[in-house]
């Protein structure tokens, strides 16, 4: 009897009504915020990766530009510069 009145109550039915809604229906439902959060999390850990990235270019770039023999290597092992007496082979591997 007591369980009854309980269940019977309008406010109690409307709020347990509202807690369903929310939690499964509304666009704003708690899965659809935990993917949220994860995604939020991934970008998080992105652009922390890309930090260190950009930051370890930074230190290579500024490599180059105080060494010139450092920078006379990059430019022979990526654009496959040589001096004028000097031969150039070129293996590559398949």
């Amino acid at each position: 009897m007591k369980l009854l009145r309980i269940l019977s109550n309008k406010f109690l039915v409307t709020t347990a009504i509202f807690v369903v809604w929310m939690m499964f229906f509304d666009q704003n439902d708690f899965f659809s915020q935990k993917e949220r959060m994860e995604e939020l999390q991934d970008t998080k850990d992105n652009i922390g990766y890309l930090n260190a990235e950009i930051a370890g270019m930074e230190k290579d770039y500024n490599a180059l530009i105080s060494d010139p023999k450092r920078l006379e290597k990059y430019a022979r092992e990526h654009y496959r510069m040589k001096r004028d007496n000097e031969d150039l082979y070129v293996i590559e591997k398949k």
